[in-house]
């Protein structure tokens, strides 16, 4: 059952990803300005933001099985209406429905850490986690290689019939009558309770905020990693670029073991270490252009850095209110999709106007403000799985 978690919360949340190495090719396309084409990868973004605070919390008061099918299926027509886009605005449309719908990751994430024993709830959900990062991380490299053999709408028509496959073996696999509050929330009650949470929950508030800046930095690289690679004198191909994500899933044994360590009361030791290596990281970066090998190093040390803390991030909000687990999952990932869309945005614009070493420092003043909000809450802010790290 964890194994069928994490496949499909990978294979959906892949498709908020795609585009990533693919801009410049579906800019040239579409004709879209090179230095607005980030807004690709940011109507996705606002979409999965969208999703994440309207549909996620349906998860705490509706029958789970039902709801992750049914947005599988609407993302089957959201796919098919990307891949056969004539124009920019239809492109853009499209992307911003597959992020609303994409957001049935999160929805598998909290069913699976209801599911698990508050034992081991932090390994279910680090590896429910590693699944999703090699969605990811996967994503571009899969997305490089068909769009080098048929084109990049070849890669939207690919998800879409995979994902039919996913509806139909979780339709059959997922509990039926998952347990249900006696007195379920109306809808708008529920929008409102998610808000009452952050109001209640200093812990939820600052780990949403870092989870904000990791992927605002994560998307910082991320989605403008393919200009200065796919330009003289690297000029590499789609399928190339896309291979970085072969390098990137090493962040997915990161996930895995950030769960046993919380589980072992060490969330504060893991999310400062992983903060700091996430700073560290932006330097190898900074030599993208001259060697390839500190490329790797630095995505090696990002990826690492940033599905740790965000492994840590989920157990110990979920820990909060076990009950409410869809609406503080979903409202704890409201942010991280503003962080990505604003990542996204920013470091394009940046790189058109200022080159890739802009792009470096906006990274590393970001992951360094997200050290330094980890360091003035860390002894301020209890955590409900702390041990004495």
């Amino acid at each position: 059952m964890v194994l069928l978690f994490a496949v499909a919360g990978g294979t959906a949340v892949a498709n908020v990803y795609f585009a990533q190495p693919l801009l410049a090719t579906i800019g040239h396309d579409l004709k879209i300005n090179p230095a607005l084409v980030g807004s690709v990868v940011t109507f996705t973004q606002v979409g999965y933001g969208v999703g994440l605070f309207f549909l996620v919390p349906l998860g705490d008061v509706t029958d789970r099985r039902r709801l992750i099918v049914a947005q599988l299926l609407l993302l089957v027509a959201a796919l098919t209406a990307v891949a056969t886009a004539p124009t920019a605005a239809i492109l853009l449309a499209g992307m911003a429905a597959v992020g609303l719908l994409a957001v049935v990751t999160q929805t598998l994430v909290a069913f699976a850490a209801s599911l698990a024993p508050a034992a081991r709830r932090g390994r279910v959900v680090g590896q429910v986690t590693s699944g999703v990062v090699l969605g990811i991380l996967l994503a571009r490299t899969a997305s490089g290689l068909l769009t080098d053999l048929a084109g990049w709408r070849s890669v939207y028509l690919a998800s879409a019939a995979l994902t039919v496959l996913l509806a139909l073996a979780l339709h059959r696999v997922l509990p039926r009558h998952p347990d249900l509050p006696p007195t379920p929330l109306r809808y708008g009650q529920l929008l409102r309770s998610t808000i009452t949470l952050f109001a209640r929950e200093p812990l939820l508030r600052l780990r949403a905020l870092l989870g904000l800046l990791i992927f605002a930095a994560f998307s910082t690289l991320w989605s403008s990693i393919a200009l200065p690679l796919s330009e003289p004198p690297r000029s590499l191909s789609p399928t190339a670029i896309g291979a970085l994500g072969l390098v990137g899933a090493v962040g997915a044994l990161a996930a895995s073991l950030a769960g046993r360590l919380n589980d072992r009361g060490l969330s504060r030791r893991t999310t400062g270490t992983a903060l700091a290596l996430l700073a560290a990281s932006w330097l190898p970066l900074a030599f993208t252009r001259s060697s390839l090998w500190a490329l790797l190093v630095g995505v090696i040390l990002l990826d690492l850095a940033v599905q740790a803390v965000h492994v840590t991030n989920q157990t110990l909000i979920h820990a909060l209110h076990p009950d409410a687990g869809s609406r503080l999952i979903g409202g704890y990932m409201v942010f991280y999709s503003i962080g990505s869309a604003t990542g996204a945005l920013a470091a394009t614009w940046l790189y058109t106007a200022a080159g890739w070493g802009a792009v470096c420092a906006l990274g590393a003043a970001i992951s360094c403000l997200a050290l330094a909000l980890w360091a003035l809450t860390r002894h301020t802010i209890a955590d409900p799985t702390q041990a004495t790290d």
